[in-house]
């Protein structure tokens, strides 16, 4: 029941004894307070009732805005009418995705086209994308909804203004520039990936193992002013089908397998003999995606995506944002006459190492120093630029098993950056002086 709360006051002064005029008229005003929160839809309360009406509402809308809201179930027609038929001009060259810049329900989108690697039933694609859009990370695209033609799917994502990182090094216009000129700007780079990568592996909440599968330098959108970072395509690989079902992921996911290597299993001579023989339409169902130069070597031998395949692009990415160099880049050697394939992981253990080099007697110093990003004019703390290269080249180590879990990573790298900042507060030139010319 929802009274006014000035009225209690009254009535209980003149039916109270006056030896306790003051215990009843706190009951009742509490009583008058709370029920009026409790009741605000009731259209008899008094003027308090009113204004804590309208606050709730207030706090309510707010409060609405800022919740994420429920992935969205797109029709296609949809889709059709916000790119104009699909024939809107692309928003990147990548050849292997197509996307397209969009406005869906009244929000600036991106949609990117994917193809099934395998069958996912509507039930079981609406409770992953119901799954997957309940993690939300700053350093994360926010996936909104997706849509499904025939083979295809057609994931939404929300548009983030910015450039991605493989630009952002390797400015094709302007090779001798790049906006990353700086120690602490590639620093926030790294911070804020390893963190956004960390929460995807070990910090969703959510009782599956996620796997990103599309770790490379173009997929990280650099935004401004401030360097921070936001990882595209998460969701991709489970919405895709490109992860395993989910019993026999979270094993291949810890590198143990779903079967004991005692166990005695009987094989049917019929069974022998189909698997032995190599059928070209099963070779078919072997089909992965994969960028060149972020595949780890276990993934190319397999084609199944784990997390440790994830720390391992991880690594080269790392390595990408330190010396500036693609992964893989083909130089021209005279004395054979022919083009020579490097890579960064090999030249960044060069570095470290000093193994097959010509100039391995020089000190590890003056090789790091060469090998780091010219562009950052030899500008950066060399004990921390040696501690993030061997990171990434524990990340990037032949065994899976060797490799760190990105929780750790993540740590390490945050360590690192307040290091960093140290640093760059003790070269900083002073703002406190002043210099006249004027003669005295």
């Amino acid at each position: 029941m929802s009274v006014d709360a000035t009225a209690p006051t009254s009535t209980t002064r003149s039916s109270r004894t006056p030896r306790t005029p003051r215990s009843p008229r706190r009951t009742a005003t509490f009583t008058a307070s709370s029920s009026s929160e409790t009741s605000t839809s009731n259209p008899t309360s008094g003027p308090s009732t009113s204004g804590t009406s309208v606050s709730s509402r207030t706090s309510l809308s707010s409060l609405r805005v800022s919740l994420p809201e429920n992935p969205h179930i797109y029709d296609y027609s949809e889709l059709c009418s916000a790119t104009n038929n699909f024939l809107a001009k692309n928003y990147t060259s990548t050849a292997s995705t197509r996307c397209w810049r969009c406005t869906l329900r009244g929000k600036n989108a991106i949609v990117f086209q994917r193809k099934f690697r395998r069958k996912i039933e509507m039930p079981q694609l609406k409770h992953l994308l119901s799954v997957i859009c309940r993690c939300h990370n700053r350093s994360i695209v926010k996936l909104l909804g997706a849509s499904v033609s025939g083979e295809h799917i057609f994931l939404v994502y929300d548009f983030v203004e910015g450039a991605n990182l493989a630009n952002c090094l390797r400015n094709p216009k302007n090779p001798k520039f790049t906006v990353l000129s700086t120690w602490m700007s590639r620093m926030q780079i790294a911070t804020d990936f390893a963190q956004g990568l960390d929460y995807i592996h070990n910090q969703t909440g959510i009782a599956m193992t996620l796997v990103h599968n599309h770790i490379k330098s173009s997929s990280i959108i650099v935004t401004e002013p401030s360097f921070n970072v936001k990882i595209c395509h998460f969701g991709t690989a489970q919405l895709c089908g490109e992860i395993e079902e989910y019993d026999h992921k979270k094993d291949r996911a810890s590198g143990s397998s779903s079967r004991y290597e005692g166990e005695i299993e009987e094989v049917s001579e019929d069974a022998k003999r189909k698997s032995s023989i190599l059928k070209r339409s099963d070779s078919g169902k072997r089909q992965f995606d994969g960028v060149r130069g972020y595949m780890s070597p276990e993934f190319q031998w397999t084609g199944i995506a784990t997390q440790k395949s994830d720390v391992y692009a991880f690594g080269v990415v790392l390595l990408e944002l330190l010396s500036g160099e693609e992964p893989f880049k083909y130089k021209y050697d005279k004395g054979r006459g022919d083009f020579v394939r490097t890579s960064v992981v090999e030249t960044a253990r060069v570095a470290i190492e000093g193994v097959g080099n010509n100039n391995s007697g020089t000190d590890m110093e003056g090789r790091l120093r060469t090998w780091v990003d010219s562009k950052l004019r030899d500008s950066f703390p060399v004990e921390v630029a040696e501690k993030m290269t061997r990171l990434a080249l524990d990340c990037v180590h032949g065994d899976p098993d060797v490799r760190p879990d990105m929780g750790r990573v993540a740590g390490k790298i945050s360590k690192l950056y307040l290091d960093s900042k140290m640093w760059s507060d003790s070269v900083r030139m002073p703002t406190n002086i002043s210099v006249s010319l004027a003669p005295r």
